[in-house]
């Protein structure tokens, strides 16, 4: 691995021990080997790195919403409630689990204003994040997906997301299940059908 990649490496691990705030430029340097000038010739600023570190800790999810690591793969036809209950099971699962990095989600809500850098990259990211919601849930490839889709579908879904992750970090006892979910959004097209 070159500078590039210790710096990413380094400031993921920085990220789950100890989250955007309290991790500083040093500490990065520290866990990756490298040195201070490298994060600016590299990334731009520490912040843009943390920035970087977090979208890929986001993407590594990637299998996990599938299912891989998990006994399983997804199951239901796309678009289907049956789908939509196993995609989310999936995603929650990845909550439960010990030092679950979704933490820094949160703190990127709270904390925002004091790191403008890495809420602007993230803000980018989102759009990204709703791109690849929609085809793990409705089916197809996530470059097929229309522009339209991403800012309709994509942000339903990553509203979705931040609202669970919220919850989870809050209380993961009274969370909601994939089950809660899929029983709300039925009752949501239930209700929006009969009325129609």
């Amino acid at each position: 691995m070159g500078h590039r990649e210790d710096l990413l490496e380094g400031a993921k691990r920085c990220l789950l021990e100890k989250g955007f705030v309290r991790t500083t430029a040093r500490d990065i340097v520290r866990e990756s080997g490298t040195n201070l000038a490298s994060i600016g010739y590299h990334y731009g600023s520490k912040d843009a790195l943390l920035a970087q570190a977090y979208v890929s800790l986001v993407e590594a999810m990637g299998d996990a919403f599938e299912g891989e690591g998990q006994g399983g793969e997804i199951s239901g036809a796309p678009g289907s409630l049956d789908r939509f209950e196993n995609v989310w099971s999936n995603i929650i699962a990845t909550m439960r689990e010990p030092g679950s990095m979704w933490r820094l989600s949160m703190e990127i809500v709270a904390m925002g204003d004091q790191l403008p850098e890495v809420r602007r990259h993230l803000v980018l990211a989102q759009r990204d994040a709703g791109r690849g919601l929609i085809p793990l849930l409705m089916g197809g490839r996530e470059e097929d997906v229309p522009d339209e889709s991403v800012d309709t579908l994509g942000k339903f879904y990553v509203t979705l997301m931040t609202g669970l992750i919220a919850q989870w970090t809050f209380d993961p006892e009274t969370a909601p299940t994939a089950e809660q979910l899929t029983e709300g959004l039925r009752q949501v097209v239930t209700e929006a059908t009969r009325r129609t």
